[in-house]
């Protein structure tokens, strides 16, 4: 499980020199689409849940949906973001060919940010994290859902942040980490509101 500490620090390792997270050519997306909520989101990651349960079995030990189309009431970009947690993300062979038949295609493999591999499934669109159980990243993924869930003002001052940097970045004609950056204080603040309201940040 994941230390307390590593919880609430923001890990955002480079890319070692030479390496790079994306795979057999693939790269962040130019444009910011963003859709208001929709009643069917809910409805799509289950048929995602699905899908990676029928793949994996007893082999997918959590299924979550995260991100911004996991709270009602909140704009989004019209894609699922799933945690999925499994033994070993290194032990590729042991989920990814399962994962690819069901349609998923593997776009990211970062082995030095958690072991942290991204695939895509184009429908329903979904971006899928597989992480492992040491990984804090999907424990802060469901502290920020649950979080803007229960909490309106931050969850509409969110909507304001994204709404802002998405006209901003499709201003600049920028990539989606681009937009992610743009963002990232307004997510940060959010975050500390909710660690503190936790327990896991006292100071």
């Amino acid at each position: 499980m994941p230390s307390r500490q590593d919880i609430v620090t923001f890990h955002d390792p480079p890319a070692p020199p030479g390496e790079s997270p994306w795979v057999d050519g693939a790269g962040p997306e130019v444009g910011v689409d963003l859709a208001d909520p929709h009643p069917a989101w809910p409805d799509a990651f289950a048929e995602i849940a699905a899908r990676l349960r029928d793949a994996l079995g007893w082999r997918a030990i959590s299924i979550e949906h995260v991100g911004s189309t996991s709270v009602p009431g909140l704009v989004a970009k019209p894609i699922i973001d799933v945690d999925l947690v499994v033994a070993d993300p290194t032990d590729e062979a042991a989920y990814l060919p399962a994962l690819e038949a069901a349609g998923f295609v593997l776009r990211v493999r970062e082995p030095w940010w958690f072991e942290h591999r991204a695939l895509r499934l184009p429908q329903p669109r979904c971006n899928l994290h597989v992480f492992g159980p040491d990984s804090p990243e999907p424990v802060k993924h469901r502290i920020f859902r649950d979080w803007l869930r229960g909490n309106a003002d931050d969850r509409d001052r969110y909507a304001a942040a994204k709404r802002s940097a998405a006209a901003a970045a499709n201003a600049q004609g920028e990539h989606t980490m681009q937009y992610n950056a743009r963002k990232e204080q307004a997510v940060r603040e959010i975050y500390d509101r909710a660690f503190r309201a936790a327990g896991l940040v006292t100071d």
